[in-house]
């Protein structure tokens, strides 16, 4: 795509974690659907002016905005810094997340507490923060897991904070009644990604490539033309969903 086969709609989306995997998918998808797109990193500022640089290279606009999305007021400069720099927010793609690998009983409080803080109240603060910031017709799409319905061991606590982000999704989509803002949730399944393959050997990678029926694993684009979907026009009688983007896995 050439800058001038980029369309500017004028509409803003602000996605969280995008600084690699499937943010980023992400934040270059809306950018090449239109969007002016704010890149949020906690921590990887090199990575996230990585993406930002591939966006303007394609004639897309975008910056990168630091928050850790745990803590309610760096959430509060962060959308404070989006609409400073582009005016409003349409879109609000909850992506940033952590996956810990541990079984239940060999969970610490501390990570407990920090997956749950990442997870759960991030998404939290960034849904309330959105309900007065984000414009009237927008967007808000959430992330949950498919290992949520297939529970399989050392996953106990990611899922609890996954179920959490489902049911607030639910909610929130009925408390934004007479707006015509959507609340969705994307629950992917296996995805190549640093964050998938870390801890995991060739063969158990290969294992869970062939467990769906489309026999392969996720590719982070594959995520974010699904969100394309929820973020855009054709998604927009789409509301309060959880939609299961993995390969027909469960």
């Amino acid at each position: 795509m050439n800058a001038q086969a980029t369309p500017n709609t004028g509409r803003v989306a602000l996605v969280t974690g995008a600084s690699r995997g499937i943010g980023a998918a992400i934040a270059r998808r809306l950018a090449e659907d239109g969007f002016a797109v704010a890149v949020n990193f906690a921590s990887k500022q090199a990575e996230a002016d990585a993406v930002v640089a591939a966006i303007e290279a394609a004639g897309g606009r975008a910056f990168a905005v630091q928050a850790d999305v745990a803590d309610s007021a760096a959430v509060k400069r962060m959308f404070d810094a989006v609409e400073g720099r582009f005016g409003r927010v349409d879109v609000l793609v909850n992506n940033a997340g952590v996956l810990p690998y541990v079984t239940i009983a060999e969970t610490s409080d501390e990570t407990f507490e920090r997956t749950f803080a990442i997870n759960v109240q991030g998404t939290f603060n960034t849904m309330r923060e959105a309900a007065a910031r984000v414009n009237d017709g927008g967007r808000i799409v959430n992330f949950s897991t498919t290992v949520l319905h297939l529970a399989p061991p050392t996953y106990g606590v990611y899922v609890g904070t996954k179920a959490a982000v489902e049911a607030m999704t639910r909610v929130f989509s009925k408390e934004l009644r007479g707006r015509r803002i959507t609340c969705n949730a994307v629950a992917p399944g296996p995805v190549a990604t640093e964050l998938f393959f870390t801890g995991k050997s060739d063969e158990q990678v290969q294992q869970l490539a062939k467990a769906a029926p489309l026999e392969r694993l996720g590719e982070p684009e594959d995520i974010a033309r699904v969100v394309s979907f929820l973020a855009g026009p054709d998604g927009a009688w789409v509301n309060g969903q959880v939609l299961r983007a993995n390969g027909g896995l469960a």
